[in-house]
């Protein structure tokens, strides 16, 4: 029985699919039996029902008899309305429990279904320090990687940088004209921050010359220093000694600011690519597209694609001057991938504001005739706010992600003293650890789709829904294995005749669904699946830790089954949270 052990939930999806033929990825409504009724899973039959078009009682009925047929002396099943509840007996929860122990329940791997997956994020341009945006997009992009590898898929992390381009022209030629031979090391900065001050000051300097302008001309003209950017850029296309030089040298310096920032992030890649090494494979294919008949060349030069059709308009890929857009460069690196890698899958994560961006690019693939189009998905995500007056800059600028580090360093050793921690040492460690573990868990427990403001001093917090609780948990659960070795000794004993009260059972319902909540976090590209769930366990614990007493050297039989119930739950814990990227404390 237990080596053959499925879980109910997935007994319950194979008899469906036997009984009805439906895919065992169909969408089942679970959840805890209401306390009126004796129970401890219910499946909701109303969806099924009408999906079936068959009543709720012959559904729940058929259902229930196979399950209970299954599960022989172990569960057992009632039908009240529309709701099918199942009713585990002790001798159930403690096969769960069992199996839990094993560490096969954290690493369920399946080569059958594993998948060569690139997951692209981050991707900055080269001009300016990482910012909030930034920040969330690397915490999906790594915390999905976690998630989807743990599940057997082979992953390749892939940052491209946006390391050319009329964006990076304008830091450099106000480095050029302004920066009088300063560097990062001689102004003490980092290297993105000293870049991202010229980008800033070309802003202002433009705007500046706009606003002269129009009120001399009485029209808006072009900027001069937007025309020498311009003609920095087309100098650089064409291989400008020179120009290439001073382009190496600034982004060096800003990959170097990314690098630190990284790092304090505990953000890695796999591949780096660079967009000037790419953006010239998609212009062949823009021209050859051309020659094709499937793009078009306009009177001014430039060549576009016609997408009014699709219901889109008219998309430029080539400019007037020959120079690449954006959609250049990720036609060329999408080619580029397939070749290189053959994927199974390519996930773009990239911001809402591009959703229209990455239409456009499937379209035009699929026109060019790549069938693998279809492997490509884009993982869209909402934008970060900061409460008003919180950490704005005097000149509303974006928020970059060293800042926040930087705050969420200084709130977390503030919170945490020598009442804490033994050390300064200890407390700086502790510190980093604790601020990193609430800003993750801040960002990835709501789901990508859905808008952020992050409350920085909120995010660490001993209560409520943030990652201190969670670690916290943790390093009470650790102190009680501690306190149990010091008190009890392990003892062999009969499963089949521990009782379990209810805050036991509760626990262990919960600390089952691991695997199925990371399947359901993979499979919807969803962290906040896990953020939530493990915070769910965390309160869970805590319930049973207020109502029971866990450790009693007195009852050594019950001490060891408690002590079973801690141990899966602290591990519970912990993969979760090292699947956000989130560390832990023994001591806290």
């Amino acid at each position: 029985m237990n080596d053959n052990f499925q879980y109910i939930e997935e007994i319950i999806r194979k008899y469906i699919y036997v009984l009805y033929k439906l895919d065992s990825r169909t969408e089942l409504d679970f959840q805890y039996t209401k306390k009126e009724h004796k129970g401890d899973l219910t499946l909701v039959l109303f969806s099924l029902s009408k999906k079936l078009n068959k009543s709720v009682e012959e559904v729940g009925n058929n259902i229930g008899n196979c399950v209970q047929k299954e599960l022989k002396g172990l569960v057992f099943f009632s039908i009240v309305g529309g709701f099918l509840n199942f009713i585990f007996e002790d001798k159930y929860y403690g096969i769960i429990l069992r199996k839990m122990l094993s560490l096969d329940f954290f690493h369920e791997k399946s080569k059958k279904t594993s998948k060569k997956i690139i997951i692209e994020f981050s991707s900055p341009n080269a001009n300016k320090p990482l910012h909030l945006g930034h920040m969330r997009n690397s915490l999906i992009g790594n915390s999905l990687s976690e998630i989807l590898k743990t599940l057997g898929n082979k992953i390749i992390k892939v940052q491209i940088i946006n390391d050319r381009g009329i964006h990076i022209c304008k830091s450099m030629i106000a480095w050029l004209k302004f920066g009088k031979g300063k560097t990062p090391d001689s102004e003490k900065e980092k290297g993105d921050h000293f870049v991202g001050k010229y980008y800033n000051l070309f802003d202002k300097i433009c705007n500046e010359e706009m606003n002269k302008n129009t009120k001399v001309y009485k029209k808006i003209q072009v900027p001069s220093i937007l025309n020498q950017a311009r003609i920095l850029l087309k100098n650089w296309e064409e291989g400008d000694y020179e120009t290439r030089n001073v382009w190496r040298i600034m982004n060096k310096w800003v990959y170097s600011g990314f690098d630190k920032t990284y790092q304090k992030l505990g953000i890695t890649f796999d591949e780096i690519e660079y967009e000037s090494n790419i953006y010239e494979i998609g212009k062949k294919i823009i021209i050859e597209g051309l020659k094709k008949g499937i793009f078009f060349k306009k009177k001014d030069g430039s060549i576009c694609v016609d997408l009014i059709k699709e219901g889109f308009d008219e998309k430029i890929l080539l400019r007037s001057d020959q120079t690449s857009v954006y959609i250049t460069q990720d036609i060329g690196t999408a080619v580029e991938r397939f070749k290189k890698y053959n994927m199974d899958k390519l996930i773009y994560i990239v911001g809402r504001e591009q959703d229209y961006h990455f239409q456009v690019l499937f379209i035009i693939l699929k026109r060019l005739g790549y069938t693998w189009v279809d492997k490509l998905l884009h993982l869209s995500y909402e934008m970060v706010y900061l409460p008003s007056g919180i950490m704005r800059s005097r000149e509303g600028k974006v928020i970059n992600a060293d800042s926040i580090i930087s705050k969420m360093f200084s709130i977390a050793r503030n919170t945490f003293s020598e009442k804490y921690f033994k050390s300064k040492e200890e407390i700086n460690k502790s510190s980093e650890i604790i601020a990193l573990g609430a800003l993750k868990f801040f960002f990835l427990k709501i789901a990508p789709n859905k808008k952020i403001v992050f409350h920085p001093e909120k995010s660490i917090d001993f209560k409520g829904k943030t990652g201190t609780y969670i670690q916290y948990t943790y390093s009470r659960i650790r102190s009680l294995e501690k306190k149990f070795f010091e008190l009890c000794s392990l003892v062999n004993h009969c499963w089949s005749n521990f009782k379990f009260d209810i805050y036991q059972k509760n626990m262990i319902k919960i600390i089952q669904k691991y695997p199925l909540v990371v399947k359901k976090s993979a499979n919807h590209l969803n962290p906040s699946l896990i953020a939530n769930y493990v915070y769910e366990v965390a309160k869970t614990f805590n319930h049973l830790y207020q109502n029971k007493k866990l450790i009693d050297p007195m009852n050594l039989f019950y001490s060891n089954m408690s002590m079973n119930i801690i141990h899966v739950t602290g591990n519970i814990l912990k993969f979760c949270m090292n699947l956000l990227g989130i560390k832990m404390l023994d001591r806290m």
